[in-house]
């Protein structure tokens, strides 16, 4: 297992870990998960392929289901014309 895939293990650990948190803390550090993740997922895709960028990216999205659903319903709502 090479570096990027041990960070995207951490990376999951820390998002599981900030599950158990409060409520109130989760959107920030969601935020901060975003943020670090995002690269992360390229260095994965970067060292390992596009089909571990996608694992990764699957399991990233099933972590944070709730940005990416709020995200999905913006992005409709643009689409619809309804604007933001």
């Amino acid at each position: 297992m090479n570096l990027s895939l041990i960070l995207a293990c951490f990376w999951a650990l820390a998002a599981t870990g900030i599950a158990f948190l409060p409520a109130r803390l989760n959107w920030p550090l969601a935020y901060g998960l975003i943020a670090a993740g995002i690269p992360l997922l390229g260095y994965v895709t970067y060292q390992n392929g596009p089909v571990w960028g996608l694992l990764v990216l699957a399991a990233g999205m099933s972590m944070l289901r709730w940005p990416v659903y709020y995200f999905a319903r913006w992005c409709a709502r643009l689409l619809r014309g309804k604007g933001p």
